[in-house]
């Protein structure tokens, strides 16, 4: 019953702002898929958030994927503001998925082996504080999970700048920065996939 009235409501509402039915089934469909609670989040720096979000949003079992800056000191950033490099915030993607399709830990795997984790202050050309490379955790198996994970790509040799930081607000960027390679067409220009585990 409350989902019908929510759906009512939101249905009236998109109506009342000039928003198509289509528009409004949408929201819908996302605010159903948000109540999943099988459903977590998982937040990812590692450079242009365009080539973060390439990959982990082609993985199986991912339901959704937001580009957005986190980890600063400035509320709602601009995309402009974080490019003048004195917010303090990371380009990020928030990754919503099922678990049942896709382990957080093959989602952090998937994370190192699609950008380089060595790099310090930035990621391929992109130089800057945006683009370092850090796991923002939710909880502690998550952490834990991120830890374990530098400490394998550590014994076998590589010098892991990534950080691993507890997450923090996150801002969603604006829209023309949303799903960038699937609206634009290409592929990343610094991010390719390396197997490293």
């Amino acid at each position: 019953m409350i989902k019908l009235i929510l759906s009512v409501l939101i249905l009236f509402t998109a109506s009342c702002q000039g928003k198509s039915n289509e528009s409004a089934k949408v929201e819908l469909k996302n605010m159903s898929e948000a109540d999943n609670k099988n459903y977590e989040t998982a937040i990812f720096a590692s450079g242009c958030f365009w080539g973060t979000e390439f990959y982990l949003q082609k993985a199986e079992g991912v339901i959704s994927t937001t580009v957005g800056y986190t980890g600063g000191t400035v509320e709602n950033p601009t995309y402009k503001q974080v490019c003048e490099k004195n917010t303090g915030h990371y380009e990020a993607v928030e990754v919503v998925f099922n678990p049942e399709k896709i382990s957080y830990y093959d989602l952090v795997k998937l994370f190192f082996e699609t950008h380089d984790p060595e790099q310090k202050n930035g990621q391929g050309p992109d130089i800057g504080p945006q683009y370092r490379s850090a796991i923002f955790y939710m909880n502690d198996a998550q952490q834990q999970t991120a830890k374990e994970l530098i400490a394998v790509l550590e014994a076998k040799g590589y010098d892991i700048a990534t950080v691993v930081l507890p997450a923090k607000k996150f801002w969603p960027a604006e829209l023309y920065h949303q799903d960038y390679y699937d609206a634009k067409g290409g592929t990343p220009y610094c991010h390719s996939y390396k197997r490293k585990f």
